[in-house]
C-alpha cells in the first residue's frame, strides 16, 4: 500500500465505504442481453470483486425498449428483470464487492427503427434516422430512467451510473449538435443541459439517499458543436446539485474522428480535462481512458487530477491487478495494451467480449486453470505469443516446463510490434511474460533451436510446437534486387531504408511498417505531440476540444501496395482501423490497389493493373522495396516429429499462418494448457 497510497485510500459516503479509489468501468460484454448468460456474468464480475476492485459498474442497460442498442439488447425496466439480476448481486457481494448498475440510453446510436433523440438526425455510425421526441415523450424517458434506477434497487445494486457521454441520448441533448430544439429542452445551453439535470433529479427521489448515483458526464466532446467549456462546468454543478454522488468522465463521441481508448494514443491522456473539471465542484470526479498500471493511477491521483480512477478493459486483462498492485506485484499485471481485438471489436461486431491478452476473460465458467492431478514433463518450442501463453499456464496448472526460443529474446511477433510506433504497449505482455517465467520456475532456453532428436530423446510427455511464421517471399522477378527488404529487416533488425519506400502488401503487417517509416525517431507517445497530430486541444478555447490536426511531416515519400482492389486496411478492427487508415492519410502514404507486382530492377517497382480499373502501367522509382506479402507456417519441425512418430500440439502460427492472429495464438495456447 505504501507504494500507492491515495490509490488505496478508503473513499467513505456515509452511507457505504469504498476500499479504494479503483472503479471498474463500465463496458458491454454481450452477456447482458440474454437471460441465459446472467450465471457467466455474475461469475466475471464476482472474479473482478475477488481481485479487490472498489466498484464495479456493469455494461449498459437500456431504461426502456426504445434506448437500447440494438433489438433484444440489455435493458432493465421490468421487476421480472430486476429479479434475475439478483443473481449478479448476490455473487458480487458475496465475494465482498461493490456494484452499480449503468443505464444507458442508445438515442440516436440505436441500431434498431424505434430509435429517438432530442432531434431527427442521423448518427453517421448507424443506418437509421431517430424520431424527434415530443415535450411528453421527454418527460417519459425522465421517468423511465427514475423507474430504472428503482429496479436497480429491488435487484441490490449498490448504485447506478446514468450514461451522459460518448455521445448516447443524454449527451445528444445536451449538444447543439444534435439538439436543434426550440422549447424547454433545446435552444439555450441552460435548456439542453436540462433534461440531464432532471433525469438525476428524478432519479434520486426514486432511490433515495442512501444509493449511489454516479453521472458518465462528457468532458471534451471531441466533435464539432459539441459544448464548450462553461457548459460542461454548469452541467457538472448542476448535476452535483441535483443529487449525484460522483461524476465520471467521459471522453469524446462514438464518432468523434480522434481516437481516445486505442494504444496509440499516450497513457492518461484527458487526465488534465478532469482535473480541471474537479476544481468546479465537490463531489468525488473519477478520471478515465487509458489508465492501465497503477503508477499511471497512482499519479493521477496525487496530482489531484481526480479522486478515482476508471479502468474498463485492464479488468478484462486480468482481474486482480488491484490485488497485484496492493501486495507490491505489479510486474505481475497482465495489462492491457488498448488493442481493442477481442473487447471492443467483438462488442461492436455484435459477439462476446474477451480479451486477446487474457482469452480467460468473459470464459470464467468455461476456461479454468485448474491444478494439475499429475504434473507432466512438457517441452514447448516457439516463445512468441502462443508459446508463452501455452508454457506460462501449463506452469501455473504444475506441469514442468521447458521452453525453446531460436532468437535471443521472447516475445516473436510481440516483439516488432513493440517497435511500431502507436504499440509500445505490446511490450508489457513481454514484460509480464517474462516474469511468469521467472514465477513458474520454467526453464527457458534462448538461442536454441530444438531439434526433432533432442525433444525425441529428450524424455518429454507431451511436446508443443508454437514455431510461428516465417515472412512469404512472393514470386517477383527481381525480388533478390539489393533494394528489398522483409518487414523483418526493416523493424526488428534496423536495417537502413531509403526516402522513397515502397511496401508490398496492405494487411496489417504492411500498414504497421508504413506507420514505422512515415514516423521519425522521436517519441512517439508524447502527450502534446499526439494531441497536435490528431487537433485535440484545451476545451476553454474551442468548443467541443477540437482544432486543425498539424500531424508532423513523413520523413519518407512510401508507397503502399496491395494486389486486392478493396479499400487497403478495409480488414483491420472494426474500431481501430479507421484511425490507421487516418494516420497513414495525414502523412501522405500513396495507396495503390489491383497491382500487379512485374518486375523489380534498378529503376525501381514495376506495376501493371487489370484494363478494368483504366490505370496506365507505373514504376515506382524508390531507394528501398519492404515485403509485407503475407507469412508461410514453420512446420518442419511438426513433420520431422511426425516421421518419427510423435504427434505434437501445434498451435498459433505454426498452425495458422494467415494473417497473423495473436488473440488466436494466445487463446489457443492458454485452452491447450487447460486441457493437458
Amino acid at each position: 500500500m505504501s507504494r500507492y497510497p491515495h490509490l488505496f485510500r478508503p473513499l467513505d459516503f456515509g452511507f457505504t465505504m469504498l476500499p479504494n479509489r479503483v472503479v471498474m468501468g463500465s463496458m458491454h460484454t454481450g452477456m447482458e442481453d440474454r437471460a441465459k448468460d446472467l450465471p457467466k456474468l455474475a461469475e466475471y464480475f464476482a472474479e473482478r470483486a475477488r481481485g479487490g476492485v472498489g466498484l464495479i459498474v456493469t455494461g449498459g442497460f437500456s431504461p426502456n425498449r426504445s434506448g437500447t442498442l440494438y433489438p433484444m439488447a440489455s435493458k432493465l425496466s421490468t421487476r421480472r428483470e430486476a429479479r434475475r439480476h439478483r443473481e449478479v448481486t448476490d455473487a458480487v457481494h458475496e465475494a465482498g464487492g461493490k456494484i452499480a448498475v449503468q443505464l444507458l440510453h442508445a438515442g440516436r446510436y440505436a441500431y434498431h427503427p424505434l430509435s429517438v433523440s432530442a432531434s431527427s438526425i442521423k448518427a453517421p455510425i448507424t443506418p437509421f434516422r431517430p424520431r424527434a421526441l415530443t415535450d411528453r415523450g421527454v418527460r417519459a424517458q425522465i421517468a423511465a430512467f427514475a423507474r430504472s434506477a428503482a429496479l436497480a434497487r429491488e435487484a441490490g445494486y449498490d448504485g447506478i451510473e446514468i450514461m451522459g457521454s460518448e455521445g448516447y441520448f443524454v449527451n445528444q441533448f445536451l449538444a447543439p449538435r444534435t439538439n436543434k430544439r426550440t422549447d424547454r429542452w433545446g435552444g439555450s445551453a441552460a435548456n439542453r443541459r436540462r433534461l440531464a439535470v432532471e433525469i438525476v433529479r428524478e432519479t434520486r427521489r426514486a432511490v433515495g439517499a442512501d444509493f449511489l448515483i454516479l453521472y458518465r458526464l462528457s468532458a471534451i466532446d471531441l466533435v464539432e458543436g459539441g459544448q464548450t467549456w462553461d457548459e460542461t462546468v454548469a452541467l457538472a454543478q448542476e448535476i452535483e446539485a441535483a443529487g449525484a454522488s460522483v461524476i465520471n468522465t467521459g471522453i469524446g463521441w462514438h464518432e468523434a474522428r480522434v481516437p481516445t481508448i486505442v494504444t496509440s494514443v499516450p497513457r492518461a491522456a484527458f487526465t488534465s480535462v478532469t482535473g480541471k473539471l474537479k476544481r468546479h465542484v465537490s463531489l468525488p470526479v473519477v478520471a478515465s481512458n487509458r489508465i492501465n498500471m497503477p503508477e499511471t493511477a497512482e499519479e493521477i491521483l496525487e496530482r489531484g487530477d481526480a479522486d478515482m480512477v476508471s479502468m474498463a478493459r485492464p479488468f478484462l486483462a486480468d482481474s486482480e491487478w488491484v490485488l497485484k498492485a496492493r501486495s507490491a506485484r505489479a510486474d505481475e499485471i497482465n495489462t492491457c495494451i488498448a488493442c481493442n481485438q477481442a473487447c471492443l471489436d467483438h462488442t461492436f461486431s455484435g459477439t462476446k467480449a474477451s480479451c486477446l491478452v487474457n482469452p480467460r476473460a468473459g470464459n470464467e465458467t468455461t476456461l479454468t486453470l485448474l491444478p494439475t492431478r499429475r504434473s507432466k514433463r512438457v517441452a514447448v518450442v516457439g516463445a512468441g505469443p502462443a508459446g508463452l501463453a501455452a508454457a506460462t499456464a501449463l506452469a501455473e496448472r504444475g506441469h514442468r516446463v521447458e521452453l525453446f526460443e531460436a532468437g535471443d529474446e521472447i516475445g516473436g511477433q510481440f516483439d516488432i510490434a513493440r517497435r511500431i510506433p502507436g504499440k509500445e504497449e505490446f511490450g508489457e505482455t513481454i514484460r509480464y511474460y517474462t516474469k511468469l517465467i521467472d514465477k513458474y520456475r520454467i526453464t527457458l532456453h534462448l538461442g536454441t533451436r530444438a531439434s526433432a532428436d533432442d525433444l525425441a530423446g529428450g524424455g518429454y510427455d507431451e511436446i508443443v510446437l508454437a514455431t510461428g511464421v516465417t515472412p512469404r517471399i512472393p514470386d517477383i522477378h527481381g525480388i533478390d534486387h539489393t533494394s528489398v527488404l522483409s518487414y523483418v529487416d526493416v523493424v526488428r533488425h534496423g536495417r537502413p531504408v531509403g526516402r522513397k519506400v515502397a511496401v508490398i502488401g496492405a494487411g496489417g503487417i504492411g500498414v504497421d511498417v508504413s506507420e514505422f517509416l512515415t514516423h521519425t525517431d522521436s517519441p512517439t507517445l508524447d502527450l502534446s505531440a499526439w494531441q497536435q497530430e490528431w487537433g485535440v486541444t484545451d476545451p476553454e478555447t474551442e468548443r467541443g476540444g477540437v482544432t486543425d490536426p498539424k500531424p508532423e511531416p513523413s520523413p519518407r515519400q512510401v508507397f503502399l501496395v496491395q494486389r486486392k482492389t478493396s479499400r487497403v486496411g478495409k480488414d483491420l478492427g472494426k474500431t481501430t482501423g479507421w484511425v490507421h487508415r487516418a494516420a497513414l492519410r495525414a502523412k501522405n502514404v500513396e495507396k495503390i490497389t489491383g497491382a500487379r507486382y512485374d518486375r523489380i530492377d534498378d529503376r525501381g517497382l514495376h506495376l501493371s493493373f487489370d484494363p478494368k480499373q483504366q490505370q496506365d502501367p507505373r514504376v515506382l522509382d524508390v531507394d528501398t522495396i519492404v515485403v509485407c506479402a503475407g507469412q508461410e507456417s514453420a512446420r518442419d519441425l511438426a513433420d520431422e516429429l511426425s516421421a518419427r512418430g510423435l504427434a505434437p500440439h501445434i498451435i498459433g502460427g505454426a498452425d495458422v499462418a494467415a494473417e497473423l492472429d495473436a488473440k488466436r495464438a494466445i487463446k489457443q495456447g492458454t485452452e491447450l494448457a487447460a486441457a493437458l
